[in-house]
């Protein structure tokens, strides 16, 4: 083999594969390879002519028909023209991929990261990650903006849910097995996918008040965001009222910590998730000491690639780059000297490559950058071997399978905790004469997902496959019991236990940021309207935090927090009635007030991190 092609040789290690591939590069493809599009903005043939490097799709960026076989076609007919490109360099598709391939209708949706955190189970981790692996490469996508390493201090943040807690050592732990599970035994496997390791460093840090959108009294009409100012039209009134709430006061806001704190806290998940072989890191919309992440030359280049000795490439996050200046040259300077390799642009990648190209022909971001940029990147795809197979044999029946939600089901029973059952009202009787459940997210899909399901920030309703509570509820009990439902909570009938399901509205992000967790007027109203009516009530909260319930939890039998526990909702109903025991344990401080927020070390918690009550599993039940 002649040294002209020596990179086709998959003998020779990653590296020397990249090494020996870029001297082949123009620096128009140096810069194609360093740039991410989103898909509804690509012009296909871009892709060959410009060497592009990656294509993404951003919450709900999904074919039609969204399923799995559009999602592969697609996929497919991008890697194609990759690899018509003059060096036929392969596309790596990226996606958020976050709870399960939750953009994809009918694929398996797993509970979010804090209920994952509640089970404490490394174990189950991987196996939500290897699952998660197949179910994205049958459909041809080999990168997962995921997991999210956040620590969150603040649960006013619309991304805590993103979160696996509080612990660092919890969250390292559950990350590392969650990386092993997506990359699998060998990563160039075409089963094995890349994590992106989210979002570098310190997001979970950042202070009430401080985010970039703050000044903002209304978020449409923007010209500086697309995505939020297609999603202001749509659903203006919506908008409106998550600014009212709070939305967009802590998210992509400021940290403000000493850098040993940075480095105790927030900064040990990176680093085992390294150590497990994690090639690739996002970096966060944030700020710390006075400068956005994507501008942290500090940070990127001297602490994480030259003190921890990362190899793998770092990705913006949506538009970040673009936050950094008004200017958008002086913002691709700053942040690709800064040590970004990967630009995801998303939108307007003509006038990004322009500048960049710019930038290296007038020596203000060196050729030497644009190279270990560039090598890095090539290195992370020789890695996933994705010369050797550019597509997926993996079949399409994969996606949401049995098995998958089979597994689902067990994360959904270990991630639920139990924090009250007054005089042991569970596990509940299956011979029960009548039994009443109330509440619109008893029987909904959307609210059991939340955000990052189908949609951005997903929404209510049966948006994908799966199963409800109330489903669960109907096929556990005895052939005698009655079950009402009333998604309102009235009712004529009297029962001896009420099952009231109430839930927070799903959100994504800064449109998830809330001022105040209490429980809403409603919320306590449907409780309220069925509390005379039963002997005992059973009281489940669906939500991506804890909130506040202490004053009107003196009012309940039972309540179980199960978090946002995706498409497998079923499965809570055998924890009721004794078929298997609660096992979840909190790995978030439950607050009692609004004053414990942000997290208060000395503060009495209304219960602790590895707070969580267990139930017998009842034999033969």
């Amino acid at each position: 083999m002649s040294s002209n092609n020596a990179y086709m040789n998959p003998a020779l290690s990653p590296a020397e594969r990249a090494a020996d591939l870029l001297p082949h590069l123009t620096l128009a493809e140096k810069i194609g390879q360093m740039t991410q599009v989103e898909k509804n903005s690509i012009d296909p043939n871009d892709i060959t002519q410009l060497s592009l490097g990656s294509i993404l799709s951003g919450g709900g960026g999904c074919p039609e028909p969204n399923t799995a076989v559009s999602w592969r076609d697609m996929v497919q007919g991008f890697q194609k023209k990759a690899l018509a490109s003059r060096l036929g360099i392969p596309l790596l598709y990226g996606v958020d991929a976050v709870h399960g391939h939750s953009n994809v209708v009918g694929a398996t949706i797993f509970p979010h990261n804090i209920g994952l955190g509640a089970t404490h189970n490394p174990d189950l981790l991987r196996r939500i990650g290897r699952a998660t692996a197949l179910e994205m490469v049958a459909t041809g996508i080999r990168w997962n903006f995921a997991p999210a390493v956040s620590i969150p201090q603040d649960i006013r943040w619309g991304r805590t849910y993103e979160g696996f807690g509080q612990d660092p050592k919890l969250v390292s732990e559950l990350a590392v097995a969650y990386v092993q599970g997506l990359q699998g035994d060998d990563l160039t496997l075409e089963t094995a996918v890349l994590p992106s390791v989210k979002h570098f460093v310190a997001d979970g840090a950042t202070v009430w008040g401080t985010s970039p959108r703050t000044a903002r009294s209304a978020l449409t009409g923007t010209e500086t965001d697309a995505a939020l100012s297609a999603l202001a039209s749509a659903h203006e009134a919506m908008m409106q009222q998550a600014v009212f709430s709070g939305a967009w006061q802590i998210d992509q806001g400021v940290a403000n910590i000493d850098e040993a704190t940075l480095r105790a806290v927030h900064l040990p998940p990176y680093l085992d998730a390294m150590a497990a072989g994690a090639l690739n890191i996002m970096v966060s919309f944030s700020s710390w000491g006075g400068l956005k992440m994507h501008a942290q030359k500090y940070l990127l280049t001297d602490v994480l690639k030259g003190e921890y000795g990362f190899s793998g490439f770092l990705v913006s996050d949506w538009e970040a780059v673009q936050q950094i200046d008004p200017d958008l040259g002086e913002s691709v300077i700053a942040t690709v000297n800064a040590g970004l390799d990967m630009v995801m642009v998303p939108y307007h990648y003509h006038d990004y490559i322009a500048v960049l190209t710019n930038a290296v022909e007038t020596g203000k971001v060196p050729l030497s950058r644009i190279d270990d940029a560039v090598s890095r990147i090539l290195m992370v795809k020789f890695a996933l071997g994705l010369f050797e197979r550019p597509f997926t044999e993996t079949p399409v029946s994969i996606v949401g399978c049995a098995q998958h939600r089979a597994l689902a089901a067990e994360a959904v029973q270990q991630s639920a905790v139990l924090l009250k059952n007054e005089q042991n009202v569970l596990p509940l009787r299956k011979e029960l004469p009548r039994l009443l459940v109330a509440g619109a997210a008893a029987d909904d899909i959307g609210y059991q997902c939340g955000g990052w399901t189908i949609s951005w920030m997903g929404s209510p309703g049966r948006t994908t496959d799966g199963s409800t509570i109330l489903e669960g509820v109907r096929d556990c009990v005895g052939a005698e019991t009655a079950v009402c439902y009333s998604a309102d909570g009235r009712f004529d009938e009297s029962a001896e236990v009420g099952l009231v399901v109430i839930a927070e509205e799903p959100y994504a992000e800064g449109m998830g940021d809330r001022a105040d967790l209490c429980l809403t007027a409603e919320q306590q109203a449907l409780i309220n309207r069925v509390r005379p009516q039963v002997d005992k009530l059973v009281v489940i909260l669906l939500s991506g935090r804890p909130l506040i319930v202490t004053e009107p939890l003196a009012n309940w039998d039972v309540f179980i927090a199960a978090w946002l526990p995706g498409s497998e909702g079923a499965a809570l109903a055998p924890l009721l009635f004794g078929e298997q025991p609660f096992t979840g344990k909190l790995s978030f401080f439950w607050p009692r007030s609004m004053a414990d927020i942000p997290l208060n070390q000395e503060a009495e918690p209304l219960w602790p991190i590895g707070y969580g009550l267990t139930t017998a599993e009842v034999q033969n039940a």
